[in-house]
This record gives C-alpha cells, sequence and structure tokens, in this order.
C-alpha cells in the first residue's frame, strides 16, 4: 500500500464531490446500521483527496478510515482539513478511525528511530483528535530478519519501550488497536496486556500468513475493535471479498455475524468496494 495519507497541496475545488460525481458513481445504497457491526471503508476509494472521498462515502457508511501510511510531516494535513472533516461528519453523521503511519520501526535497534516512531506517532494523534476517532489502527512491524516461529525477546522489549514513550505522552492504551501483521499475534500478547491495547485483526493478513483467523479470533474476541477485511489470491491482499471461495466466507462470516466493533472494508478502488459490498450483503443475510 503506497497511498500517502494526508496530502496536501491539491487545487482546491468549490464543489469537489460534483466534480467528482460526473466521474465515477456514487454507492447506489446506504450500508448505515445495515449490520451488527460498524461498516467502515478507507479515504480513498475515488482516485482523489480527502474531502471528496469523504463527501462521496460519508452519507453511506457508518465510518470512514482516514490513512496516515507516511509519518513525513510534509504528508500531514492542515487544521483546516481536519475541520471540514470534523463538519463532515457531523453532517452525514459518520465516525472516522484513524490509520497510524507504518513506515516507522519501534523495535529498532537504533534509539533514534524509536523516538521517531513517538514523535510522529503523537503528532498524527494531536492533529486528529479534534475527529474523535473510534481507534487508532497501529503498525509494530518485525522487520528483523528471517522470521521464525519463535519470538526475538529483545525486539519485544524494544517494542515494549516504545509503547511505554506513547504511555509517558499521555495516551491511553485502550485507544490504540495493534493491528495483526507478517507474525504471529502472540508475540506481543503481553505488551497488549502490560499497557492495555486493543487490536485490528487484519483477516487478510492473517489468511496470507497462514494463520488461523478463528483461532486468533478467539483468543482475541474480548480486545478486538477493529477487523479488517479483504480479498487474497494467490499471495496478494487487499483485493475484492468476491476472490474468496464459499467456504472461506463461511468461515469469516461466522465471525462477522457475532462481531460488534468496525468492520473496514479495506479495498482501495470502487469496483473492488462494490464487489465486496455485494458479498458483505449476500453472506449477513
Amino acid at each position: 500500500m503506497t497511498r500517502s495519507s494526508f496530502v496536501i497541496g491539491l487545487h482546491p475545488l468549490t464543489h469537489p464531490k460534483k466534480l467528482l460525481a460526473t466521474m465515477y458513481p456514487q454507492l447506489p445504497k446506504s450500508y448505515k446500521n445495515a449490520y451488527p457491526f460498524r461498516i467502515s471503508v478507507p479515504s480513498f476509494i475515488y482516485p482523489d483527496d480527502y474531502i471528496p472521498n469523504i463527501q462521496m462515502l460519508g452519507p453511506y457508511l457508518d465510518e470512514i478510515e482516514l490513512l496516515c501510511f507516511e509519518s513525513r510531516e510534509s504528508s500531514l494535513s492542515s487544521k483546516k482539513m481536519i475541520r471540514e472533516m470534523e463538519s463532515l461528519a457531523k453532517e452525514f453523521q459518520f465516525t472516522y478511525n484513524v490509520h497510524l503511519p507504518s513506515d516507522l520501526d519501534p523495535g529498532n535497534l537504533e534509539r533514534k528511530e524509536q523516538n521517531r516512531f513517538v514523535e510522529s506517532i503523537l503528532r498524527v494523534m494531536d492533529l486528529t483528535q479534534p475527529l474523535e476517532p473510534t481507534t487508532y489502527i497501529l503498525h509494530l512491524p518485525y522487520n528483523q530478519a528471517p522470521i521464525g516461529r519463535i519470538c526475538d525477546k529483545a525486539w519485544q522489549c524494544r517494542i515494549s519501550e516504545s509503547i511505554r514513550g506513547l504511555m509517558d505522552a499521555g495516551v491511553k492504551g485502550p485507544s490504540l488497536s495493534v493491528e495483526t501483521l507478517n507474525y504471529p499475534l502472540e508475540w506481543i500478547e503481553p505488551i497488549l496486556g502490560e499497557y492495555d491495547l486493543r487490536v485490528c485483526l487484519d483477516m487478510g493478513h492473517l489468511i496470507v500468513n497462514h494463520e488461523c483467523i478463528e483461532t486468533t479470533y478467539h483468543r482475541f474476541a474480548g480486545q478486538t475493535t477493529m477487523i479488517h477485511l479483504h480479498g487474497v489470491h494467490n499471495g496478494k491482499d487487499h483485493l475484492a471479498l468476491d476472490v474468496f471461495d464459499q467456504s472461506r466466507l463461511d468461515k469469516i462470516f461466522s465471525i462477522l455475524k457475532r462481531f460488534t466493533g468496525t468492520v473496514s472494508v479495506e479495498v482501495f478502488s470502487y469496483n473492488h468496494l462494490m464487489a465486496s459490498l455485494a458479498v458483505l450483503e449476500k453472506n449477513m443475510r
């Protein structure tokens, strides 16, 4: 995923929604309050900036996932844009969750990189705080090589130190949902407990890494606030849900039918979103 977040510098449009709607279709129906969970999509479904996407999507969904994949300060939005996002959420009656920068390395051997992690995360959280996100999605990557099945205890300690830096700055553990990545979530289970962190269960990542989604969900169900949902085929993720066969879908929806948090359909195009929403609607009957 290479989409930069909070990109600024686009020419301001008087009616960005109207312009975008002449080029791309809006969603055909509302999905607000349609399921036991809140349904969310990323802020880049249409090939445009934040505000046009939010104007197109907000009337139809419970929540929007604001993507902030890159930590460069130049990629962060202005406070003016945040105020406009806040106004749109009130107008269309939806909430936000925020995907924090994923290009940081809190487990790095270098203390300066751990400090950069803390400073960057705090900057984004401070900027977006007026939006009152339901949660902040956090990546705690394992960048050591190779990845085995045994946790590197020294890496685990460095991750804990970085999280402690956030807590010391006033961040509350339950506001952060740690996303499942390319290692077993059990590796950081002690850290989740120590800092009272929540979990973002990315089903696509679990499937890519041959983890059992049912086992992982049942183990962490009490801490899971967010599920990321997207298709996987031949090791490629963030595809439409229609790439899954029905047996895989049955396992996924056995979880979703009992889940009451937020489900983000994490795809990045209108066509993939429409295909995924059709699968969702059919299997949630």
